[in-house]
């Protein structure tokens, strides 16, 4: 038992000692890229397991059509990094290969597609998270996740602690002995205070009167209870921006309640709990498919589609009729990240128009419904339209 207990120590001290540098950093962290000021603005693609190759592809071609001038004229270059497959990453037994980090980190922002993460039972090794990773190596504090439904009132924008949590210490869990497993979760003052400013910015800047803070600090008293002190400290610097808070637990309810449901605007979390009620907003809108999400931090960015790698559709021949409309969102929410907001808003509309609104074609997964290629093709038809806005407003 002693030796078990002086194991257990040894590795909680070595937790304690990287978090402490960690710390220790982000007191210490950069100001924010200005991308004005980039020439040229390299976006690296990656296009990642399953039918992440295929959904990419189609991103991409959306991406030369929107940027072909920007392209040409060298202010924008489009980069490919191969190598983010769990192949590679499980062959060096790394979740980033190191090759593959060294080349994202040549990029200023990545367009990311799934990658698969390894679970029990599965063949791949025990191997952490490439997202997980990504987010620590970058550190993309910032998970931002839109969802807009609006004949139910719904405008929803989550944002989400990305390196802190129960995830950012999900792979370093120690079994004590074999009836006793713990994991770790983590909170700083640093990590908690940026992303919750954030949302508050967020709303100011953008005339939202409505910040919501979801934990479970009731229970998880520590970590959770910091996350909500440090909301409480940081609303007194905005006095214009009301708050609540909100119980992961009920939460997940009152998302689904269509009472409550648009009365809620910005909503910060911390990781876990934001990994939650992003999907679970995303199945309202529509499904995982459906949505984009953005992986801020002050010197790189990483947007990417929210659902899996879907090996299964691979499997059985039908990676061609994936939906690449989750990976053409987060395209548009590159765009409007890097200072492309007219791009970015005409391809939200086309968006609208092509998934929601018009609807000429159908996108099922399977052979009843057409392909990726065939509806980026009605896509790019629709941003082509000189009357797309019109087109738009009249849907409304």
């Amino acid at each position: 038992m002693d030796d078990e207990i002086d194991k257990a120590k040894k590795h909680f001290e070595e937790i304690l000692v990287e978090q402490l540098d960690r710390v220790r950093k982000l007191k210490e962290e950069d100001d924010w890229v200005d991308y004005a000021n980039l020439k040229p603005l390299i976006i690296g693609i990656i296009g990642g397991d399953g039918i992440g190759p295929e959904i990419s592809k189609h991103a991409r071609t959306i991406f030369e059509f929107l940027l072909q001038e920007h392209i040409k004229d060298g202010k924008v270059v489009l980069k490919e990094i191969e190598g983010l497959t769990i192949e590679n990453r499980a062959r060096v037994m790394k979740a980033i290969p190191s090759e593959v980090l060294e080349e994202i980190k040549q990029c200023h922002v990545i367009l990311k597609a799934p990658t698969t993460t390894p679970r029990k039972g599965d063949k791949w090794p025990n191997i952490e998270s490439a997202n997980v990773s990504m987010r620590r190596e970058l550190d993309l504090f910032a998970n931002v996740r839109p969802v807009k439904i609006p004949e139910q009132g719904i405008d929803w924008i989550f944002f989400r602690e990305n390196t802190e949590g129960a995830y950012v210490l999900g792979s370093k869990g120690i079994n004590v002995t074999d009836d006793l497993s713990i994991d770790f979760k983590v909170t700083t003052s640093q990590g908690a205070e940026r992303i919750i400013r954030l949302a508050f910015e967020y709303a100011k800047n953008n005339g939202i009167n409505k910040v919501t803070v979801v934990t479970k600090a009731n229970v998880v008293k520590t970590t959770d209870g910091k996350f909500l002190a440090i909301a409480e400290k940081v609303a007194k610097d905005y006095p214009g921006v009301e708050w609540d808070d909100w119980y992961i637990d009920i939460m997940t309810a009152k998302l689904i309640d269509p009472v409550r449901q648009s009365q809620f605007k910005v909503l910060v979390a911390p990781n876990l709990y934001g990994d939650i009620i992003t999907d679970e907003a995303a199945q309202i809108q529509g499904g995982v498919g459906t949505a984009g999400s953005a992986n801020i931090g002050k010197r790189y960015a990483m947007f990417e589609a929210i659902h899996g790698s879907a090996p299964r559709m691979v499997e059985e021949g039908r990676a061609e009729y994936a939906d690449p409309s989750s990976m053409i969102k987060a395209a548009s929410l590159l765009l409007n990240h890097v200072g492309f907001q007219g791009l970015s808003k005409r391809l939200d509309k086309a968006l609208d128009i092509c998934t929601t609104y018009e609807k000429k074609l159908k996108l099922t997964g399977r052979s009843d419904g057409v392909t990726g290629e065939e509806f980026s093709r009605y896509l790019m038809e629709t941003l082509q339209d000189p009357n797309l806005e019109e087109k738009w407003k009249s849907f409304q």
